[in-house]
């Protein structure tokens, strides 16, 4: 399959890998997507397999960019369907009426792990909270925050221990104004019995969810998280594309989504730079970019370590190649703002978030910016899943047939010209409206707090 008329190799939709189509010089670009994603190595012969073997990447150290806009305005879609979700008191929508259990330090998370056993709420252990300085503990403070703020919850146990730096004193004061009726404290070491007084606190918050009920609500509102894991040589060409008709669907609708994994946009970044609406976000997306290649350095590691061994064996050669197609999650809708860690979302459209490509970091940073749920495609296949409804999407039927306890929908069809947008859409509204994913029906929730600092 030749993806682009320019491209200089096809893939084998068998396999995933590439296959040069005409002859290649040494030195000369590899073209997929229209875009380079690295140089010829050697010479490479018309129908060579074309990887690792005998192709490099072009990407190093930062670069310079010139602010030229190339992106159409969203057009907006006249018929706006609805969901049935839960309107909070502060006038924000959640899609699920969850009891959640936020640890404010790691020494809490047995005690969360069986509150959770005993009352049905969900706990989510972290090994952050204490021993950590400056930007580490900003970070673990703002994620954490972003949890108990997140309106999927209907009400939040806050649980600390009561020495730690990231104590429930401190925490409020990042925390600020909150609902006393779906926000309770309990330090542990106040009390004689931490577990009577934590069940006793769960069923006062489990009363005040239950005057919730659903309720249409415009897709408007509905936000979601854009994440892939384990990408194959079909990711850029099923599943990614797949998400990004749909993220423009409900972007012309109102609706907003968030892009992460910024790694995973070195060699493509300048396609979205072209579409930021402003000189303004065009300068975020630059620091984006430069800054986590810095973040690189300063820890010894080369900007292009990447793909893994997993995106390797399924034909992903070089980072440009993997980000050309992680990118397409995004569709072609204008970038409208950048967020940092711990940002919440705050703009309906495409926005940026920084973090790492790293899945577990990943969703961990979509769910704390306040998303509803998060489309993660995978053509290698994953169990994980986020606090949020997580819809695992295949890019190949072997991963869907293989691990259907895993996988949501499976995207492969579109190879044969099945566009499948319509269906997404409608199943992401089903799960808007409660249906479980399969992370929730197998309770595969977990987070972990981005980390860059020393340990006390």
């Amino acid at each position: 399959m030749r993806i682009h008329d320019h491209d200089n190799v096809e893939v084998d939709l068998k396999n995933g890998h590439k296959y040069a189509l005409c002859d290649i010089p040494k030195n000369s670009d590899i073209i997929k997507y229209g875009q380079p994603i690295g140089r010829a190595t050697e010479d490479i012969k018309t129908g060579d397999h074309v990887h690792s073997h005998n192709m490099a990447t072009n990407l190093g150290d930062n670069l310079e960019y010139l602010y030229e806009p190339n992106f159409k305005p969203t057009e907006k879609a006249e018929n706006i369907p609805t969901f049935m979700g839960y309107i909070r008191k502060n006038g924000e929508i959640g899609i699920r009426n969850d009891i959640w259990i936020v640890n404010t330090v790691v020494c809490v998370n047995k005690v969360a792990e069986k509150l959770s056993q005993l009352t049905g709420a969900l706990s989510f252990p972290h090994p952050n909270g204490c021993s950590q300085l400056g930007d580490d503990m900003s970070v673990t403070q703002k994620i954490l925050c972003g949890m108990v703020n997140h309106p999927n919850a209907g009400g939040v146990l806050v649980l600390g221990l009561g020495c730690e730096n990231n104590n429930i004193g401190e925490f409020k004061k990042v925390l600020g104004e909150y609902d006393p009726e779906r926000v309770r404290f309990l330090n542990t070491q106040d009390v004689e019995d931490e577990i009577e007084e934590g069940v006793k606190l769960i069923n006062e918050l489990k009363e005040y969810a239950s005057k919730f009920q659903r309720q249409p609500v415009p897709v408007a509102e509905l936000k979601l998280g854009l994440k892939c894991g384990g990408s194959d040589g079909y990711s850029g060409i099923t599943a990614n594309p797949l998400v990004g008709r749909v993220s423009d669907r409900l972007i012309s609708m109102g609706g907003s989504c968030v892009l992460t994994e910024v790694p995973e946009m070195f060699g493509a970044e300048h396609l979205l730079m072209k579409r930021c609406i402003n000189e303004n976000i065009f300068n975020k997306t630059v620091d984006l970019i430069n800054e986590f290649k810095d973040y690189f350095r300063r820890h010894g590691q080369v900007v292009y370590e990447n793909p893994s061994p997993g995106n390797k064996e399924g034909g992903i050669t070089t980072l440009e190649e993997k980000s050309l197609g992680c990118i397409q999650k995004g569709g072609l809708a204008p970038v409208v703002d950048v967020l940092n860690y711990g940002d919440r979302l705050t703009k309906n459209g495409l926005s940026l978030l920084n973090g790492p490509g790293n899945d577990a970091v990943a969703i961990t940073n979509l769910m704390a910016a306040g998303v509803h749920m998060i489309l993660f495609t995978t053509g290698r296949g994953t169990p994980i899943g986020s606090p949020v409804p997580t819809v695992k999407i295949s890019t190949n039927k072997a991963l869907a047939e293989k691990k259907s306890n895993w996988i949501d929908f499976d995207a492969s069809p579109t190879l044969e010209g099945k566009p499948l947008t319509d269906e997404l859409f409608d199943y992401i509204l089903s799960v808007a409206s409660g249906e479980e994913t399969k992370n929730e029906i197998n309770n595969y929730r977990e987070i972990s707090i981005f980390k860059d600092g020393v340990t006390l």
